[in-house]
């Protein structure tokens, strides 16, 4: 019976040994598929994106309508004189109660609306604008290559008086901010 016995224990060892086997194969089969799951469903985001690219490219715009839609209103387009003060500040390079003026000049062309800011008229920046019937917004963001990281963010009331006033909000890599009041008044030559 001892042989029995030994011979039985033999086969559950062996039995269970197969049994680890199987469950690492399986465990492996499962990881490949999962990677490969991955990979089908980057796949197909790619191919969504480059069905909605050619849909774009496919549909059919009025060139006319997309023109008009990058100008800048008649009582916002041209060269304006600016005054800039500052209100609040946690940087060091700018202090409540410092005034800075120049020149701001709202253009567009087929890329969209822009404005140039300009100080002794060299140009010193250059935002990306959008506007409503009650104010223009503009933007502006260093790009990667820029030895310090900006973002500026101007929104101005539009009175149809020949001025713009409003705000101009600085934000710097640093974590500092700064608040400043913008006053633009429409220059003799447009």
């Amino acid at each position: 019976m001892k042989p029995f016995v030994t011979m039985i224990f033999c086969l559950l060892a062996i039995a269970a040994c197969k049994d680890a086997e199987r469950e690492r194969q399986l465990a492996s089969r499962e990881a490949a598929l999962a990677e490969k799951e991955k990979q089908f469903a980057l796949k197909e985001a790619d191919y969504r994106a480059l069905l909605r690219w050619r849909d774009s490219l496919l549909a059919v715009k009025d060139t006319l309508g997309a023109i008009a839609e990058r100008a800048w209103p008649e009582d916002v387009l041209g060269r304006w004189n600016s005054k800039t003060v500052c209100k609040e500040s946690s940087c060091s390079e700018y202090v409540v109660g410092d005034q800075r003026a120049g020149a701001w000049e709202f253009s567009a062309d087929s890329a969209g609306l822009f404005t140039k800011v300009f100080d002794r008229n060299a140009l010193v920046r250059v935002y990306a604008g959008t506007f409503d019937s009650s104010a223009v917004r503009l933007q502006f963001r260093s790009d990667s290559s820029a030895a310090r990281r900006v973002e500026m963010d101007v929104e101005l009331s539009r009175s149809g008086t020949g001025t713009m006033k409003g705000s101009q909000l600085l934000k710097m890599e640093n974590g500092c901010t700064a608040r400043f009041t913008v006053e633009l008044v429409r220059a003799s030559n447009k």
